[in-house]
């Protein structure tokens, strides 16, 4: 079977990259444009754990490759079942052990060049941490600073049309990093799988130019920033994105519109910020929603809540704070792309 083997450089060489494993680990986490094939379901695989532990390893064994011959029969008759003769699969599980090893071996005698991940999924992940630990140091970071509602988001999309280098750390996240910044009905990745996305964009940035990003705190809803990159981050030059309070109002509902319109969750997310806030203060916040003041919620919000918790918040740690480089943006301007041009060309003269 070590003839069989292939190692994690040899990722791109195949035309599919197949996880055998169950669909709670691909959920969790997996190479990115793998497709699941499980050969043990959720409950096999717990079935056949249960069984290693209480009776013996053969019997697991046994029942194993039982479940797994056959789980392998029903993709073979359907989602592989249009493969051309010449296909080469990629093929991995959790280790590199028997679940993509049996796959592997079975697909080679149809006819097929299957190779098997040489150390598994467990290879991808140390090889992924391995990059969040040290691409982020190469990076000369232009941080995006301003209090929640400014428009960072915005300047940080126009400059990715203008053609400047960017990471939007919170897309990755599927999160908006405040406090309500939960997006309803999207689930944010796991911590493993957060950390693949980023570790893709990371290898894919080009070192040599600056990259954009916004301004973060160690965590983005429930998932962590590695510490590495925030290092890079403060160490980075500031760029300080102000708006007006009434811009940072409706840019606030523009931004939240997702929330106006599922009032009962909105609600609920108010909740949650009981003890930053009085019970009185919610109920009052909760009566706009349901009263339809959304302006007045969005300044309530950055009066009493944002604003406050970003004079406290670890963005002073930004060194590049003391180098900031003022760019008034109004988020309601009608060309943003015009002012990320500006900005560009504004930071061109600044570092030379």
């Amino acid at each position: 079977m070590k003839h069989l083997l292939v190692s994690l450089d040899k990722l791109h060489d195949f035309d599919e990259i197949i996880d055998v494993r169950s669909p709670l680990e691909y959920a969790d986490d997996h190479i990115p444009g793998a497709i699941n094939a499980p050969v043990l379901s959720n409950e096999e695989r717990v079935q056949v754990g249960t069984l290693y532990r209480q009776a013996s390893p053969f019997e697991a064994s046994r029942l194993g490759a039982a479940l797994v011959a056959r789980n392998i029969a029903q993709h073979l008759e359907t989602r592989f079942a249009d493969r051309p003769q010449g296909w080469r699969p990629l093929i991995y599980c959790w280790r590199g052990g028997k679940r993509s090893g049996s796959m592997t071996l079975m697909f080679n005698m149809i006819g097929w060049r299957a190779r098997q991940l040489d150390g598994g999924y467990k290879s991808y992940r140390s090889a992924t941490l391995q990059a969040l630990a040290t691409l982020p140091a190469a990076l000369h970071c232009v941080v995006l600073v301003g209090p929640t509602g400014s428009g960072k988001t915005r300047l940080l999309n126009a400059l990715a049309q203008a053609g400047a280098q960017t990471l939007d750390l919170e897309q990755l996240a599927s999160h908006r990093g405040s406090l309500l910044g939960a997006l309803p009905g999207v689930a944010q990745p796991s911590q493993k799988h957060f950390d693949t996305l980023l570790a893709a964009r990371l290898r894919a940035l080009d070192a040599s130019q600056p990259v954009f990003v916004e301004a973060e705190s160690r965590k983005i809803g429930a998932v962590e920033l590695p510490p590495a990159l925030l290092q890079a981050m403060h160490e980075g030059v500031c760029v300080n994105v102000a708006s007006t309070r009434e811009d940072r109002a409706a840019f606030l509902q523009q931004d939240y519109a997702q929330l106006f319109e599922n009032p009962e969750w909105l609600k609920a997310q108010l909740q949650r910020m009981l003890g930053l806030h009085s019970r009185e203060v919610i109920q009052g916040w909760q009566q706009m929603v349901d009263d339809g003041r959304r302006i007045d919620l969005a300044r309530e919000l950055i009066d009493r809540h944002y604003d406050p918790a970003y004079a406290r918040s670890s963005h002073a740690q930004y060194q590049g704070l003391s180098q900031a480089l003022p760019m008034p943006f109004r988020p309601n301007d009608a060309d943003v792309v015009e002012q990320a041009h500006g900005l560009l060309s504004a930071l061109e003269c600044k570092t030379r």
